[in-house]
């Protein structure tokens, strides 16, 4: 299963456990991740774009009415806030990802052997009521 695609199926439905570690690990690291959204992912990505600072990115709408102030449309907050949901949710699914890894090897471990098939079954009882007769 390739690796795009396997993410697309977490995002969508995932399950009740998955959800509660993603809710448990976003709270726990939530400052972390917008820390490095804010200060070493985003500053280098406006840097490359001409020298944006994402959080000030704003479109002001002049007031409708004298005396009222004028509607700021602050996307540049939007856009640091989707990145931090990303990178969140990336982490958050390699987590996951790692976990059934290690489930699945522990699982493979303690899974009982299949049984033998029928004709060797009954070749080891031949073999036995040989030794027996001896």
């Amino acid at each position: 299963m390739s690796f795009v695609k396997e993410f697309r199926e977490f995002a969508v439905k995932g399950n009740v456990v998955d959800m509660a570690v993603g809710i448990i690990i976003g709270a726990a690291f939530g400052k972390i991740v917008s820390s490095l959204v804010s200060d070493v992912v985003t500053p280098p990505l406006g840097y490359i774009i001409g020298g944006v600072d994402f959080t000030k990115l704003a479109i002001t709408m002049p007031a409708i009415r004298e005396g009222a102030e004028p509607v700021t449309l602050r996307y540049g907050v939007f856009l640091q806030a989707t990145f931090d949901f990303i990178i969140v949710a990336l982490a958050i699914f390699m987590l996951v990802k790692l976990i059934n890894r290690l489930r699945r090897a522990e699982e493979a471990k303690s899974a009982a052997p299949p049984a033998p098939p029928r004709q060797e079954v009954l070749l080891e009882e031949i073999r036995d009521l040989l030794k027996q007769q001896r």
